[in-house]
């Protein structure tokens, strides 16, 4: 069985619970979600996010913790040059992945980082020291760290399946260390997930090891490869494409990995936009591209 879902809001009264019940209106098996806005740091209390009821829900619909995926915020940067700014990452990043484990979920993704200015040698010097602290903080909680795939834009760091081997084989622990493997990011840096997938994995197996991959984000991409801009587009609709990403979410070799859709909402009219995930949910649970519902107003 296909273990897929797309990221879900988490706010309101219902807040965890209301974020299952999204995830059961798109058919979904797996939802990834934000323990708080990704800009900020204003989290609400655990007692608030109503846990126990969330995993009641997720008991009755037969879905398994191991298919919730947290995603770290955006404001944290472990390859900052700044000190202060490296604490901070460090600091928060721990609060995140106790959070993660307080919700049962079992990975949380990160971006790697981005040096900024100051070079990649020492940026990945920062990122490793900075999760070695991280993990030793947590080293009590079951959450593994996963280090996203990146485009490529800017500075950033783990655009590359060696940068992403270096922090790995750079962590006391890795063991807590996996990768996050999103389909958008590596064909905006220039791996041809399009028209060769096989041999992507293939690489990616020799450099790191495939069994390192614990979530996919599965994105179409408005930019052609190698772009290195990051620019989701709905499944179909981008130049990656419905029959490539059909056959990632179904290969043999990541099929009990959950499988995160992040595309974005479509216009419906000036007034309205609507998530896609039930209809791309539905399209890849049948193997066939369909322009319904939501989709046909793109």
């Amino acid at each position: 069985m296909t273990i897929i879902g797309s990221h879900v809001n988490m706010s309101g009264k219902e807040m965890f619970l209301g974020s299952v019940k999204e995830a059961l209106m798109y058919e979904a098996n797996a939802l990834m979600v934000y323990t708080g806005a990704p800009q900020n740091t204003r989290r609400k209390a655990i007692e608030m996010m109503k846990v126990k009821e969330a995993h009641d829900l997720l008991n009755i619909n037969n879905i398994l913790l191991g298919n919730i995926v947290v995603h770290a915020p955006y404001i944290m940067n472990l390859a900052n040059p700044a000190p202060e700014k490296q604490q901070f990452a460090r600091d928060f990043l721990t609060q995140e992945v106790i959070r993660t484990s307080a919700l049962g979920a079992k990975q949380i993704v990160l971006h790697p980082g981005a040096h900024v200015g100051s070079g990649e040698d020492e940026a990945l010097k920062r990122i490793i020291a900075g999760l070695n602290e991280v993990i030793g903080n947590t080293a009590n909680l079951d959450v593994k760290i996963a280090l996203e795939t990146m485009a490529g834009k800017g500075t950033e760091i783990g655009k590359t399946f060696a940068e992403l081997a270096t922090i790995i084989a750079g962590v006391t622990h890795n063991e807590r260390v996996s990768v996050c493997f999103d389909t958008c990011h590596t064909h905006d840096y220039g791996y041809d997930v399009k028209n060769d997938f096989d041999q992507v994995l293939l690489n990616f197996d020799k450099i790191i090891g495939k069994n390192k991959i614990s979530v996919v984000h599965v994105n179409d991409s408005k930019n052609p490869q190698g772009a290195r801009k990051d620019r989701h587009a709905n499944i179909g609709f981008g130049h990656i494409g419905f029959t490539a990403l059909n056959y990632i979410v179904h290969h043999p070799n990541l099929l009990l990995i959950p499988k995160i859709l992040e595309t974005p909402y479509v216009k419906i009219d000036d007034k309205n936009i609507q998530a896609p995930y039930l209809e791309e949910i539905r399209n890849f649970k049948e193997k066939t591209f369909k322009k319904q519902g939501v989709l046909a107003h793109l």
